[in-house]
């Protein structure tokens, strides 16, 4: 029963989702598809906002993976030291660099599993950057406004972002998984933010109103 109402209420929301987002497009800014891959890592557990800032000096000096594999550490480091964990993002963007810059001709694979055998690129990465550079939605990338809203709208019961994406990835049909993460961001970052607040009135939340009182702890 419970797997039922999850399941119609999954479909409810994808579909508010592909109706008002139907061109998934990430807004991180990038001009080259290696950049892109740096401004993921970059991303996480930070703001795009963030990002974009700090980024849109960085890829005026690296633009393709060979140029990120000579950075020095030191230097990258303080050029990205506005996001957080910056010293582990430095090790794992010049490490997974030099493995793209050597091991895949300076290409962004197409593979999930070749990303996600990089540094620094887990199942939520490396299915943003599939999506995004080459259309393939192969998985649901589970970043915090997707957790967030899973939780919200009992959709899952994990904590695990992976163990999240794999929940919803059984309740959406595949055809629409390109609309979840791009959507949720979106009308997380845009519409129903984070903080507590009274989002009653809410498009997601009309559709199934229980979410206006379930705020769960960030974990």
């Amino acid at each position: 029963m419970i797997e039922n109402e999850r399941l119609a209420r999954a479909r409810k929301i994808v579909a508010y989702l592909k109706r008002v987002y139907p061109r998934p497009k990430s807004e991180l800014h990038y001009e080259t598809p290696f950049q892109f891959m740096v401004a993921v890592m970059l991303s996480a557990q930070c703001t795009d906002k963030v990002v974009n800032r700090v980024t849109a000096t960085l890829f005026k000096k690296y633009k393709t993976a060979r140029d990120f594999a000579r950075a020095k550490p030191r230097t990258f480091e303080s050029e990205i030291g506005q996001v957080l964990f910056f010293r582990n993002k430095t090790k794992a963007i010049i490490a997974a660099a030099k493995i793209v810059a050597d091991d895949f001709c300076g290409k962004v694979s197409r593979d999930a599993a070749h990303l996600q055998s990089l540094p620094g690129v887990g199942y939520k990465t490396a299915h943003v950057i599939m999506g995004e550079l080459f259309g393939m939605w192969e998985g649901i990338p589970t970043d915090t406004h997707v957790k967030r809203f899973a939780h919200r709208f009992d959709l899952s019961n994990h904590r695990d972002l992976k163990k999240i994406s794999k929940d919803l990835e059984a309740l959406v049909p595949k055809k629409d998984w390109k609309y979840v993460n791009n959507g949720l961001v979106l009308y997380g970052r845009y519409i129903c933010p984070a903080r507590l607040h009274d989002c009653a009135h809410h498009p997601l939340t009309k559709l199934w109103p229980a979410a206006a009182k379930r705020w769960p702890k960030a974990k």
